[in-house]
């Protein structure tokens, strides 16, 4: 159930794709293709910190892992680019911050460009997945359950990129017929 998400900005759309691979920053894609098996990482990102969560290698489950600390451009990519190369990763799943309205604004940009650099580092395909109140729902979740306002701050970013993930688990496993991606 995807209470926090438009389905249609998250469906394949002739000749729009959600990929920007190495190189690539907006490319076109046909309904055929498909996301490469194995493990996701999901980044919910942010000016200090980056949410992080990684699916099993069969994609039916989403595991948070410790938030990533932000500092230059150059040391989030390469930091970025060893955790998923430490979890055999095969797809990388940026949240993309859109307004309410479902339009790009700057923060949407900034991701974009940050996706482009982490592609081009680690030669993985970059989803953008919309994320709009991920973090309003992983904060409802952490209140109800009386976790402290001091763990939920520490707790958010990482259960916010957990959300998204499952959200992509869930539409992936529903649109390809398993979780994989197998017809």
């Amino acid at each position: 159930m995807l209470l926090y998400h438009a389905p249609t900005y998250n469906e394949h759309r002739p000749g729009v794709s959600p990929f920007c691979g190495p190189g690539r920053r907006y490319c076109s894609m046909s309904r055929a293709e498909k996301d490469p098996p194995g493990r996701v990482l999901a980044l919910d990102y942010g000016k200090r910190r980056i949410g992080l969560a990684v699916s099993d290698e069969l994609g039916l489950t989403a595991q948070g892992l410790e938030t990533f600390q932000r500092t230059r451009i150059r040391d989030d990519v390469e930091g970025l680019a060893r955790i998923a190369a430490d979890h055999g990763v095969s797809l990388i799943l940026m949240g993309d911050p859109l307004h309410m309205s479902g339009r790009r604004g700057r923060q949407s940009e900034n991701v974009r460009e940050f996706a482009a650099r982490l592609a081009k580092r680690t030669g993985l395909p970059v989803r953008f997945w919309d994320e709009r109140l991920t973090t309003a729902e992983a904060e409802r979740v952490l209140k109800q359950s009386g976790v402290s306002s001091r763990k939920r701050a520490r707790a958010v970013d990482r259960l916010a990129a957990v959300i998204l993930l499952e959200s992509y688990l869930a539409w992936r496993a529903a649109h390809t017929g398993g979780p994989e991606g197998e017809e």
